[in-house]
């Protein structure tokens, strides 16, 4: 079981230079990018990163949410409901009302399995069936050990999350 701290997130410019993103995680391959877990601000309406080949889930953690909005596209982002969509789409952020909202962000190179994102209320077992990360919404306990809020716990194991509060759970198929 891996333990890793917020504090020790990297800052990274987004893809399009209109912001910046808490980097969280990133697995590249020989072709680039293969998984990121990363948070984001969206601070106002405007363009969203194109990344191609890339597959995402959005889940709002704090604020109001907003739209994301392309052609042939239409997506309510609504806090703590993760929403899929494909990185290679032109899609803006409607919506916000000048209201910031903080994302989570799981992308996975298209080739790959697509991982499930949920997210659940503890006390929760979540069962060995691939890889977890799990990152707290608030401070919990993960099988015995405390974290903070926004700390990413990564396991292969079962997990047992005690506490009262939640967590997004990202499960990657073997």
């Amino acid at each position: 079981m891996r333990h890793l701290a917020a504090a020790g997130y990297r800052p990274m410019p987004w893809a399009n230079g209109r912001g910046t993103t808490a980097e969280v995680l990133r697995e590249d391959g020989p072709e680039g990018l293969r998984f990121r877990l990363s948070m984001a601000s969206v601070t106002g309406d405007g363009p969203f990163s194109v990344l191609p080949g890339i597959e995402r889930t959005l889940t709002v953690l704090s604020g109001p949410g907003f739209r994301l909005t392309g052609e042939g596209l239409s997506l309510i982002c609504a806090p703590l409901v993760p929403v899929f969509f494909p990185g290679d789409l032109a899609l803006c952020a409607e919506g916000t009302g000048g209201c910031p909202s903080v994302d989570f962000n799981v992308m996975t190179a298209r080739a790959l399995p697509r991982p499930t994102v949920t997210v659940l209320q503890a006390p929760v077992e979540l069962p060995a069936d691939g890889t977890l990360y799990l990152l707290a919404l608030d401070p919990l306990v993960v099988n015995g050990m405390p974290v903070q809020r926004h700390d990413l716990v990564i396991t292969e194991t079962s997990a047992r999350i005690d506490g009262a509060g939640a967590v997004i759970a990202v499960r990657r198929p073997r």
